[in-house]
């Protein structure tokens, strides 16, 4: 062992011993005690020394002894000086561990501490984060109040510092500050709501566990901030997901309704247990009609889902308790699965874990019953493991499996552990108490166990049935008398004195063994226990009441020995019943009522879990484990009747809108930060779109999350609003620049002039009003002046629509088809782009492409096929009775050349009238551009309507999220298009396919495989296949094992 420190010694000669070689040596010098003294002095000294040296590695390889000391828990307190003075080090490496150090022991060390807080005011400036945050924890760690305002400078400065690590620690030194000073806790809450802001998963759950010490109640702070946490939390680190799903779980339920309604508290009810399943079912359905989840709640549910898949135990755990407090009951069954895994675990998590479970099943025993066997004991396992899963299996007994637990408790009652096989005794016991048809089973088992060789088997079995024959003492009356036999046999206190009571209670159905009892017990009376000494004098007084002939001179001899006795109970019982039983001149009132008063009906006892009343306590915390009420406890509220308004938790985004609109052409100049916004809003926006987009296609029993999921998108592109109103001035006028573009080129050259006056007329009106009012307000303008222009061009479109077949069937003509209206003919410019932010290569080749379409050899065709399949927008649940479903037509769009066609069909699925239905709320990526449908006045009970809508979504994949709109309501959803949907099929010949693909450099690939049957592999086949899932245009091919099929996508229009 000594081995190991002899490189910590070679740079101070090695006449040190390490500190495990100290203790080897020290035992065996013949000074034993001043050995160890003087070489634990020697081994500070060369620390000291070695921190004071010039040189760096001694100083490094010093600290890192020092910590590695602090690490086996030694105390190296009286080295503080020496370290102290190093904290001003060049070497970031020593400086870290300077602080490591400090941090242990500022506080033991305050004085000393307080003579380098300069310097930790330097560090909190310092470049690097570690040094920063180091100093910060170092700071908060001298609990002394003098320095609080420095304290309280540091936090805010860190609070606001770029680095996250750096915010964390500021969070973790708040708690710190308001334990040593609670006075500062209105400028700490203003630090907090600062950090609760912060979009680090880093920084969420440390200022979520610094606002449950500081303000638990300042519920205000969360509401803003709901939806952030809520998405955050699969990122945040672990122990910082358990704080945040406990005040999650405490603040859903002060700011939701409940969502078990009456119906759902059948199954608690002892009473309506055994109702036939169509009444319940009735009842159920009448309460749960009116309730609809609110979407934020559904978010927190769906979000803490993944985590029950975590490794650590504690967060299973806190997600468990999340779904058992405030999801619906129909839900919380997922939790049991993962509850069930986690008693592989060791045995301190499996007694957390069973605890838990076991105060569970008792309400809801569905939910553990598939798991049964999990619960069987183990061998191994310890007592406290044992005796919580019996406590289970107690509870999830039922008429369908307790022959196969009984089975098994039969086999725990052979067990070397006695307190385990007594308490498996008692199990039995309250499984016939709750299950009537076995009752009289486990009574035949349990005086079976009376023969049992093991006395504490012997002796529970007894006390167990004297409290089943309480139940139906009539019908027993053989049991009573084996167990009286018993008596000359059983030792135990406890059993005796059981066997006695239950011979006193039924005293008059076995009037033969009673009497012969009371004998027997007088003769031992002075040598027996005193709880048997006590209920010797109640049969006594019993028999004495019931058959004096036989047993007046044997009480009376009984009451005498007891007048003596050394226990002052038994002397003053003794007393208490001969006043009471034995008439004479003194004699009360009492004394006529005595033998009411001894054989009075009494009550059966009632077998109940020992986890009854521990409900009320949150699960997954210490009051829960102990059963008692632990500092810092926070009750769960109970639920409130309405609901509180859930406008506040999106008040922040309406309030941001407001303050950045006018600022919108300040925010444009700054095109760096735009780029960065618009590259995370389109992450953002994309991952909560692909979350609904399987959502929604799926028919599972989660309802009504395609709708939800809008709320999610909301919440992730909450940042990016300001910067979607700043730009919305450049997207009108991109819009308005094609809308006079379209309208001269129906008026021809001669009214040009009026187009651009029209586009600047526009161009004033939408600097005047704001984004959603811009587009629409400067298109009416430049309609309303062109009208007899627009009135010839929709003639046209209706004749077009009219020539479409035979327009197909002749590609290759000049005639004008529905697109060639704006964008086929010969064009001498490229086109304007609709984002700044694409990159060179790409906008040469929409150029690229934009230009080859102007060659007279290609023409768009008309799609090949048009799948009918639909998608979800609203699904009836989340929309009150609104249903919404949209598919991709394929159509030329006739609201703009680059829009995507879009159907939606409208659905009342409710009994009443839905009114103003429309699109509100718009938030779209930087550049995307929609096309509304016009208001629908109402839509009748079961009716329906498809209207049209049109997207130009970029030539990207990006989510189109926006607000449905009734007259009472709003909804969130989102469109977002398959790739092949984007396209427009094109014919032309396989040569000029070719001498147009060598053109392209490259943009976009997108692969999918086909699969089909080897004989029904034929190209009509692949042709539909593709065509299925991509609009494209077939191109003739000279060989058969080659397919080609050309496309245009809307940019290159």
């Amino acid at each position: 062992m000594s081995s190991n420190s002899f490189p910590y010694n070679e740079q101070s000669g090695g006449g040190e011993a390490t500190e495990l070689g100290q203790e080897a040596t020290s035992t065996i010098s013949p000074s034993g005690a001043f050995g160890l003294f003087s070489s634990d002095l020697k081994k500070n000294e060369d620390l000291k020394q070695m921190l004071e040296s010039n040189k760096d590695s001694a100083k490094l390889d010093a600290m890192k002894r020092i910590v590695g000391m602090i690490a086996k828990g030694k105390n190296a307190s009286e080295l503080f000086p020496a370290v102290v003075k190093n904290v001003a080090s060049k070497n970031i490496e020593i400086k870290k561990l300077v602080y490591v150090y400090l941090v242990r022991y500022a506080e033991e060390q305050q004085d000393l501490a307080l003579l380098s807080i300069s310097t930790f005011q330097r560090a909190l400036k310092d470049p690097n984060q570690l040094i920063r945050a180091s100093a910060l924890r170092v700071l908060s760690s001298i609990r002394v109040p003098i320095i609080v305002p420095i304290m309280m400078l540091a936090i805010k400065e860190a609070s606001a510092d770029l680095s996250p690590y750096v915010r964390k620690n500021a969070a973790h030194a708040i708690q710190k500050l308001y334990s040593l000073d609670p006075e500062q806790k209105e400028m700490l809450i203003e630090v907090i709501e600062k950090l609760l802001k912060d979009k680090s998963t880093l920084v969420a759950g440390s200022v979520v566990m610094a606002f449950e010490e500081v303000c638990p109640d300042r519920i205000d702070l969360i509401h803003k901030n709901y939806r952030k946490l809520c998405n955050l939390l699969v990122d945040v680190e672990e122990w910082g997901q358990v704080v945040i799903i406990h005040m999650l779980t405490r603040y859903a339920r002060t700011q939701f309704v409940s969502p078990w309604k009456e119906g759902d508290e059948l199954e608690d009810n002892g009473k309506n247990f055994y109702e036939s399943d169509d009444d319940q079912k009735e009842k159920t359905d009448k309460k749960k009609k009116p309730y609809t989840m609110d979407p934020d709640h559904r978010l927190l549910i769906r979000n803490t889902k993944p985590l029950l898949q975590s490794r650590n135990a504690a967060v299973v755990m806190a997600v468990a308790q999340l779904y058992w407090h405030i999801s619906p009951k129909s839900e919380a069954g997922i939790i049991s699965k993962s509850l069930v895994r986690l008693l592989r675990s060791n045995r301190e998590v499996q007694y957390i874990v069973l605890q838990n479970i076991a105060t569970m099943s008792i309400q809801r025993k569905g939910m553990f019953e598939p798991y049964l066997k999990s619960f069987y004991v183990r061998s191994t396992d310890p007592t406290m493991i044992k005796t919580l899963k019996l406590e289970i299996l107690t509870n999830l007994a039922n008429e369908a499996n307790i022959s196969t637990l009984l089975r098994e408790f039969q086999t725990y009652v052979k067990s070397q552990d006695k307190q385990f096989a007594a308490a498996t005794i008692q199990t039995i016991g309250r499984c016939a108490t709750n299950i009537l048809e076995v009752t009289d089973t486990c009574l035949n088992g349990l005086v079976c166990l009376l023969s049992n060789r093991d006395e504490i088997v012997v002796a529970e079995s007894v006390v167990v049935i004297k409290k089943l024959l309480q139940m139906q003492p009539a019908q027993h009356g053989e049991i009573i008398k084996h167990m009286a036999k018993l008596l000359d046999s059983i030792t135990v206190p406890v059993a005796r004195a059981s066997i006695l009571w239950l011979i006193g209670e039924n005293c008059e159905r076995v009037p033969k063994i009673a009497p012969d009892v009371l004998r027997k017990m007088a003769k031992s009376f002075t040598s027996e226990d005193d709880l048997v000494k006590l209920q010797i004098l109640n049969l006594g007084a019993k028999l004495y009441l019931t058959n004096s002939k036989q047993t007046k001179l044997l009480t009376q001899y009984i009451l005498n020995l007891g007048k003596y006795d050394q226990n002052y109970d038994i002397r003053d019982r003794t007393r208490f019943i001969r006043q009471l039983i034995v008439p004479n001149v003194k004699s009360g009132a009492l004394s006529k009522y005595a033998k009411k008063i001894f054989l009075a009906q009494k009550p059966a006892p009632l077998l109940e879990s020992p986890f009854k009343d521990r409900d009320h306590f949150q699960l997954g915390t210490l009051s829960h484990t102990l059963n008692i009420k632990a500092t810092g406890y926070l009750e769960l509220s109970n639920w409130p009747e309405v609901a509180p308004d859930p406008s506040v938790r999106n008040v922040e985004v309406i309030e941001l809108a407001k303050e950045w609109t006018p600022a919108g052409k300040a925010k444009q100049e700054n095109s760096a930060k735009k780029f960065y916004s618009e590259s995370e809003e389109e992450e953002d926006s994309s991952d909560s779109s692909s979350d609904s987009e399987s959502e929604s296609g799926s028919e599972s029993g989660e309802q009504g999350e395609s709708g939800e999921e809008g709320d999610s998108n909301e919440d992730s592109s909450e940042d990016s609003s300001s910067e979607q109103d700043s730009e919305s001035g450049r997207e009108s006028g991109l819009e308005n620049k094609r809308t006079a573009k379209r309208n001269s080129k129906a008026k021809g050259k001669s009214d040009s002039e009026d187009g651009e006056k029209e586009n600047e007329k526009s161009k004033t009106s939408d600097s005047s009003n704001d984004e959603s009012s811009s587009i629409e307000d400067s298109s009416s303008d430049s309609e309303s002046e062109s009208e007899p222009e627009s009135e010839s061009e929709s003639r046209r479109v209706t004749k077009e629509k009219e020539k479409k077949t035979k327009q197909d069937r002749t590609p290759l003509t000049k005639d004008v088809s529905l697109l060639d209206l704006d964008d086929f003919n010969p064009v001498s410019t490229p086109v304007a782009l609709p984002t700044p932010a694409l990159s060179p290569s790409l906008m040469a080749d929409l150029e690229g492409l934009h230009l080859s379409t102007s060659s007279s050899v290609i023409s768009v065709s008309t799609p090949a096929f048009v799948p009918t399949k639909t998608h979800v927008l609203l699904h009836r649940m989340s929309g009150k009775g609104l249903a919404a479903h949209y598919f991709f037509p394929r159509q030329p769009c006739i609201f703009g050349d680059k829009m995507v066609s879009i159907q939606i069909t409208l659905n009342n699925t409710t009994d009443r009238k839905i009114e103003n239905i429309h699109i509100g709320e718009k938030k779209l990526p930087i550049g995307m551009k929609m096309h509304v449908f016009n208001p629908i006045d109402s839509l009748e009970p079961e009716g329906s309507i498809t209207v049209s809508m049109g997207i130009d979504f970029c030539d990207s994949t990006q989510t189109a999220s926006f607000q449905l709109c009734t007259k009472d309501d709003c909804f969130n959803v989102n469109i977002q298009p398959p790739v092949g949907e984007l396209l427009l099929p094109v014919a032309m010949s396989e040569k000029d396919f070719k001498k147009e693909q060598g053109v392209l450099t490259g943009m976009n690939e997108t692969s999918a495989v086909i699969i089909a049957a080897p004989q029904n592999f034929t190209p009509s086949v692949i042709f539909q296949k593709v065509v299925n899932v991509a609009n494209v245009g077939a191109v003739p091919s000279g060989q058969d094992n080659i397919h080609r099929y050309e496309e245009l996508n809307f940019e290159a229009l």
